[in-house]
């Protein structure tokens, strides 16, 4: 039994008008919030990151190919790991698609892992992913964007130091800019902050049930595998 007010027309028509405003109100603040994100600084990267593709060795500039802006997912798939993380690819399921709209914004996406190229290839052919996907191993890269624990530590600081972690692997996504020849980091962001590019949780928000994770052992127990439901 539901446990919403059932009304008139007349009556959901105001209710819904009067909750518009709200709406309104936060996406203002939130185009504010994007409008300040672009201002933050940006830093300079200065170590040379060496990336295994299909094609061979490259390095992050070359990951922009022929864009100047570049957005990383930092995708959960550790040296050892059969399969990629289960969230991870739950939000790899919303990329498929959208290289060329980015593209059309002078933008690249690639996804990032620490284990060999070998070992999620089958994987993303599995999954039916097209985007752009390369390997980490061997390199800092997953270690200074704070989204893997280094050998010699017992735990991280995850989310700028929000979160203490002991696990090996974490998700995120950072964005790049190449200007006069120099590579800048210009954004990271980790944990909650990623549920603003995961269209099926947006979409889910739209609806009367919403998520459904109240009661759950944690938010994202009831995510699968997309070939795995």
């Amino acid at each position: 039994m539901t446990e919403s007010r059932i009304v008139s027309h007349e009556e959901w028509l105001k209710a819904r008008t009067a909750f518009m405003a709200k709406e309104k109100a936060f996406m203002r603040m939130r185009e504010e919030l994007a409008r300040e994100r672009r201002e933050l600084p940006w830093e300079r990267v200065d170590k040379d990151y060496a990336f295994e593709a299909p094609e061979g060795h490259v390095s992050l500039a070359d990951l922009f190919g022929s864009k100047s802006q570049l957005v990383v997912y930092h995708f959960m798939f550790g040296p050892d790991y059969e399969e990629g993380c289960p969230s991870c690819s739950f939000w790899a399921d919303n990329f498929n698609g959208i290289g060329v709209h980015l593209a059309a914004r002078d933008t690249a996406l690639v996804g990032v892992s620490r284990a060999p190229l070998a070992r999620f290839e089958p994987y993303r052919k599995r999954m039916g992913w097209t985007f752009r996907w390369v390997s980490s191993e061997g390199c800092d890269f997953n270690y200074d964007y704070g989204v893997s624990r280094r050998p010699d530590e017992k735990s991280m600081s995850y989310n700028y130091g929000t979160i203490q972690r002991s696990a090996d692997e974490h998700p995120g996504i950072s964005a790049f800019i190449e200007e006069d020849g120099a590579v800048f980091h210009t954004y990271s962001t980790y944990a909650r902050g990623l549920d603003v590019v995961n269209g099926a949780y947006h979409l889910l928000d739209l609806t009367a049930k919403g998520r459904q994770e109240e009661g759950l052992p944690f938010p994202m127990a009831w995510v699968r595998r997309h070939d795995r439901y």
